[in-house]
């Protein structure tokens, strides 16, 4: 197999594994991956815009704003708007939201986590750096 090809089955497993848990996390908790992580950045950032959320979370505004509706008509969150400028919106959790977040299990699989963690720090700094550097090499418009 030459690098190129290795490259593809290590991000074809990566794709799978995530899959794989968001799959998971539908059936325990009824969210999918990117509603979890949309109402963890509200509950860490506090007042926050849809276009400040999508930017955070690598999503279009559009894609975040069909996830906020579909997350408020299960009653885990409200939309607001600024006081000072009622052109903009702020989402906040809700009780319900809040309390599904509390009962959510990690976002990855514990034996990741585990072994992550176990890793001295210029290995996890490496890991970082070729995730991101893959992420925009593959984000790249084609020529």
């Amino acid at each position: 197999m030459n690098d190129i090809e290795e490259v593809l089955v290590a991000l074809r497993r990566v794709t799978r594994a995530s899959h794989l848990q968001s799959r998971y996390l539908v059936k325990t908790i009824g969210l999918t991956l990117p509603q979890i992580i949309l109402l963890q950045t509200i509950q860490a950032k506090g007042k926050v815009t849809i276009k400040q959320i999508a930017h955070e979370i690598s999503l279009s505004p559009a894609t975040v704003t069909t996830i906020i509706d579909r997350l408020e008509k299960k009653n885990l969150l409200i939309r607001k708007r600024f006081s000072q400028d009622r052109r903009k919106v702020h989402c906040h959790l809700t009780s319900d939201g809040l309390s599904i977040l509390e009962n959510t299990p990690t976002l990855l699989q514990k034996k990741f986590t585990q072994q992550f963690y176990m890793l001295e720090e210029w290995e996890k700094s490496l890991i970082i750096s070729a995730l991101q550097r893959i992420a925009n090499m593959m984000e790249k418009q084609p020529d």
